[in-house]
């Protein structure tokens, strides 16, 4: 079948104009006909222009495709028969009290009115009180227990609230329930100057600071016509790189550390924080805010910075590779990450996963090789796809990313970098445009979309972490798991809380 979708480029603006507009129905069969055939769901969503409330969804296959409908009151679900929309339409009728009828488990996102003013379309009453007051998924039996974790977890960790399902230790079935921290970002977005837009995108997410910002500059870059140098490409892609590294180290010593294997948790965790020292050096502070804007830079990496980030690397190279070795030889190791938490390739392409869990399934994208920016473009990235689809893959996964990843900053860092720092004004945006961007944060797959009215004004700006496609992954880990390994499996994708309630 001819898609009637627009190709668009990433991260290059398309009057909203040349979006083709389609009758529901064309919209419906060509987005579940792109999917089928092996596509996946970047952002599907719905806003409200001047007359009507509309659906966009972008799709990527080796490219990205759109296209807009107007919005029915209720439609049959996408999701009966392709389930990487699922989290989508939960989140459209949520906040637009649209009704995917047939959606095989339609409960709410965040937990708040919808914009609209419209009946809620939910079964239960819940939306005045707080997540999860509702009749959580059962599996019937006389032997069945239920076990809840959370929303308050030990330490220093987001609310998030886990039910299982279980005969024993065997779990049946693993409900997650998020939203506990809604913040209304994207909401927040459309009522402030433009200069405010990076003090809160970067805000996100700590540890996502970076990806977001990268995102956000892109977007805005594109909707202003500003130009980057080479420099500030070759610095953003050091500072995502850097991201990458530092959260990676600290989800393997996690994971170490779940299996009661002390000193590579504790080598880990301190080159961890050398790691995001590097950052420090950079831009004065260790999770990379302040450092990306929209036009470049606000820092630059000079001789005597690219110097000592090159000795330190150096340094910690080796130690890393040693301390990867250590944990990945050692047999009682192996023996808690192997064939535990399986998500298989089937199952993993069904439910749309991405990045690093994507890749541990068997799923071969990495958005730096298949829709490149910054100096992604100049950068041959492997395949890091592992076959095995459980904690070992998912670990593994993280390891060889760590080593191209210090590879790459090394790479960068041999020649002088020359770039004008800037500051961000309160530039104005094209109108009656639309742009987005995708981008592989240290999770997988991130992308901001953002839409202008005649005036120039946001009417949408849209935000999809890769935690929005990952933690039906980490459910499906769990079944026919012992409970005692969830500890291990949700380390395995460590998700975020704050990216998905936004």
């Amino acid at each position: 079948m001819e898609t009637k979708f627009i190709k668009i480029s990433n991260g290059y603006t398309v009057p909203r104009s040349e979006i083709p507009h389609l009758p529901f129905t064309d919209f419906r069969e060509q987005a579940l006909s792109i999917i089928k055939d092996g596509g996946k769901v970047v952002q599907f969503f719905a806003y409200k222009d001047a007359t009507a409330i509309k659906l966009i969804a972008v799709l990527r296959t080796n490219e990205l495709f759109a296209a807009t409908a107007d919005a029915p009151d209720s439609y049959s679900s996408f999701t009966t028969e392709c389930e990487q929309f699922h989290m989508f339409e939960r989140e459209i009728a949520e906040q637009f009290g649209i009704n995917p009828q047939g959606h095989p488990w339609l409960k709410m996102v965040r937990y708040h009115p919808n914009y609209t003013g419209k009946p809620d379309i939910f079964d239960n009453d819940y939306t005045k009180d707080i997540p999860g007051n509702y009749n959580y998924y059962k599996v019937n039996g006389d032997e069945v227990h239920e076990v809840a974790v959370g929303p308050v977890h030990a330490g220093v960790i987001e609310p998030g609230h886990f039910r299982f399902n279980c005969v024993g230790e065997r779990v049946f079935h693993l409900e997650i329930q998020l939203g506990y921290q809604h913040r209304g970002i994207e909401n927040l977005l459309l009522n402030v100057e433009n200069r405010r837009l990076p003090i809160i995108i970067e805000s996100i997410a700590g540890d996502t600071t970076v990806a977001n910002s990268t995102s956000m500059a892109q977007a805005v870059e594109s909707l202003t016509g500003i130009k980057t140098d080479k420099g500030s490409k070759i610095i953003r892609t050091i500072a995502l790189e850097l991201e990458r590294i530092a959260n990676h180290t600290g989800d393997l010593g996690a994971l170490s550390g779940d299996v009661a294997f002390l000193p590579p948790a504790n080598y880990f965790g301190r080159m961890r924080g050398d790691f995001l020292n590097m950052t420090l050096l950079i831009c004065g502070n260790r999770l990379g805010k302040g450092v990306v804007r929209p036009g470049g830079v606000r820092f630059s990496i000079d001789n005597d910075i690219s110097k000592e980030l090159m000795s330190r690397i150096n340094v910690l190279e080796p130690q890393m590779q040693h301390v990867i070795d250590l944990l990945f030889e050692t047999p009682s190791v192996r023996a808690r990450f192997e064939g535990c938490g399986t998500v298989s390739t089937y199952d993993a392409q069904k439910l749309g996963l991405v990045g690093p869990a994507g890749r541990a399934s068997g799923i071969q994208n990495d958005m730096r090789r298949d829709f490149p920016t910054e100096y992604y473009t100049n950068i041959d990235i492997p395949e890091y796809a592992e076959p095995t689809c459980d904690v070992y893959a998912r670990a593994r996964v993280r390891a060889d990313e760590i080593m191209f990843s210090i590879n790459t900053i090394k790479s960068l860092l041999e020649n002088e970098i020359e770039t004008q720092t800037i500051d961000f004004g309160n530039y104005n945006l094209l109108p009656s445009s639309f742009v987005v961007t995708v981008n592989e944060a240290w999770r997988g797959e991130l992308s901001h979309c953002v839409l202008t009215d005649k005036n120039g004004k946001i009417i949408k700006y849209k935000i999809k972490d890769p935690s929005f496609h990952n933690w039906n992954g980490l459910s499906m880990s769990l079944r026919d798991t012992g409970i005692s390994d969830f500890p291990l499996n949700n380390k395995s994708f460590n998700l975020s809380y704050c990216g998905f309630d936004l």
